[in-house]
């Protein structure tokens, strides 16, 4: 049994499990309409709130450093990807136990700064909890990093239509309670399971094949999650029903652990290989100019090397050493990465924030909004998993993984254009479209960073370009949304109604989801060279 609990594969189970209650910024909408009413706020500043939200989910860089720091070699107290569990989980429960005890009137109402304050913390968490899961994942499955970037992203994904079945379950339509949830339940999961969450140094040759497994589990999760909320949009589902469907959501997510079992009875084989991490012998994906020796084409190695250099000089790395923030930061291809993603993923978060406002608007029912913000997860999640599983695919048939950046944010555009339009459904194709080109942001940019600047510093990389997320959310959710719907509304409850409200705001952003397609377009030119070496050394390796 000890053995069985210090295995990459339980680390990944319980990964998951951190995971699926990891995200609740992305159920924002779910909550935000008791929020506005309890606290007062016009649309303005509401969407503020919802913008310091989006820093806290997404400026992860002192994530990054703690999580930098307790897995170096040099640390000797305090060790291993659970510290940054803890402080995630602290992070959690004060951030959104205050957010509940200020709606209650638990504590005097606070001033837009404090609960600014108060939302940034929360969110701030699933930082920690996502850094750990993700790059202790990456880790741990070096070979296949757009697959286990995918699962863990998927299930963070996933993790706001799982918070809301919890909502529907236990809740019934009170999303105070609910507030009160988001504190305790991801607070109580990352503790009860962060001692799981290792480092191994191992990998076996039934990897690929259990991965898969996992990546089976998610969408079967992803699927049932899809017909439950699907149904109960057509038919309102009693509560011993809600609990039934509940409860068997849950005998879904133990498979992982299933998965796992299976993973370590195969792994106690004598088919147990010396990890690439240990063994200089074997060869294994690398960044700019650094390659293994491959028996019998080494020659062919250094010069696929010394192609790549010569293409990015301007991005040059000695040999062997993977780039700390500082000197990434001073890359072409950082800043690139950077700006795509203010408009890739900037856009696509503003569009969540504001889905049951622009429901609202255009006359969708309550159900059919928390439908909508159900269903942004699936899709969001059928982006993150789908792009790191077949980014992994085609990268090992010779396709540059910026190359599917750059589909993305094309397709990106036309989703922010269906929503713009406002004709009937609109919603339920727009959000679809944009779900999925986001949430495979968020799987492809941590990727892309590991490949390019290396593992060692990767958690502080992802999490300084992820900024660009809340930048692009506030420029959009309050400087556009939020500046032009409060200049239509009318009433004393400060609401619009009509295609009017959102159809300029859309507009902008579907220009701006294209000047992104451009510049990841620009990445993909550059690092074109860089990634044949990477397919021709991973083909090797394999």
């Amino acid at each position: 049994m000890e053995s069985f609990l210090n295995t990459k594969w339980i680390a990944t189970a319980a990964s998951i499990w951190i995971q699926c209650t990891s995200g609740a910024s992305y159920t924002f909408g779910i909550y935000s309409p008791v929020l506005k009413s309890s606290q007062s706020y016009d649309q303005s500043t509401l969407d503020t709130i919802s913008v310091f939200k989006d820093i806290g989910a997404n400026a992860g860089i002192l994530s990054g450093l703690l999580y930098a720091t307790v897995t170096s070699r040099s640390t000797r107290l305090l060790t291993g990807p659970w510290v940054v569990h803890v402080a995630g989980a602290v992070q959690c429960f004060v951030g959104y136990f205050l957010i509940w005890a200020s709606v209650v009137g638990l504590i005097r109402q606070p001033p837009v700064p404090l609960m600014c304050l108060f939302m940034l913390v929360a969110a701030h968490a699933q930082t920690f909890f996502n850094t750990a899961n993700v790059v202790s994942g990456v880790e741990n499955f070096h070979r296949f990093g757009g697959t286990i970037v995918g699962i863990m992203k998927g299930f963070l994904g996933l993790s706001g239509a799982i918070l809301i079945q919890v909502y529907d379950t236990l809740c019934e339509g009170d999303p105070t309670a609910y507030i009160l949830i988001l504190a305790i339940t991801p607070t109580l999961t990352s503790l009860l399971l962060m001692p799981l969450v290792k480092i191994y140094g191992t990998t076996t040759v039934d990897d690929k094949k259990h991965l898969n497994g996992f990546s089976s589990s998610a969408l079967v999760v992803a699927a049932y999650l899809m017909v439950v909320i699907i149904l109960d949009n057509v038919f309102t589902f009693p509560s011993w029903t809600r609990i039934i469907t509940f409860m068997f959501l849950l005998l879904l997510l133990a498979s992982p652990f299933g998965i796992a079992a299976k993973a370590h009875k195969d792994s106690e084989r004598p088919s147990i290989e010396t990890s690439p991490l240990m063994d200089d012998s074997e060869p294994m994906p690398t960044k700019y100019g650094e390659y293994h020796e491959i028996p019998g084409e080494p020659d062919r190695v250094k010069e696929v090397a010394s192609s790549s250099n010569e293409n990015l000089s301007n991005d040059h790395l000695e040999d062997g050493i993977d780039m700390n923030l500082s000197r990434a930061m001073l890359t072409v291809n950082f800043w690139l990465l950077f700006v795509a993603m203010i408009c890739g993923m900037g856009s696509g978060l503003a569009t969540i924030n504001n889905i049951s406002q622009i429901g609202q608007s255009l006359g969708y029912s309550t159900i059919e909004r928390s439908s909508l913000v159900a269903l942004w997860s699936i899709w969001n999640f059928l982006g993150r998993f789908g792009a790191g599983f077949l980014s992994d695919i085609m990268l090992h048939k010779g396709w540059a993984r910026p190359l599917f950046m750059v589909i993305t944010l094309a397709t990106l555009t036309f989703g922010h254009l269906i929503v713009a339009s406002g004709f009937p459904g609109n919603l339920y194709i727009g959000s679809v479209m944009v779900g999925i080109c986001y949430g495979s942001q968020w799987s492809l940019m941590p990727t892309i960073t590991s490949e390019i600047f290396g593992v060692r510093h990767m958690g502080t990389i992802f999490n300084t370009i992820a900024i660009a997320s809340p930048i692009g959310s506030y420029i959009f959710s309050v400087r556009i949304i939020g500046y032009i719907y409060d200049k239509m509304a009318t009433g004393e409850d400060n609401s619009c109604y009509g295609t009017q409200c959102f159809m300029l705001s859309f507009f902008i952003m579907a220009a701006v989801a294209l000047l992104g397609f451009l510049i990841a377009f620009a990445l993909f030119l550059r690092t074109r060279r860089f990634y044949r070496q990477i397919v021709l050394l991973r083909s090797r390796d394999s």
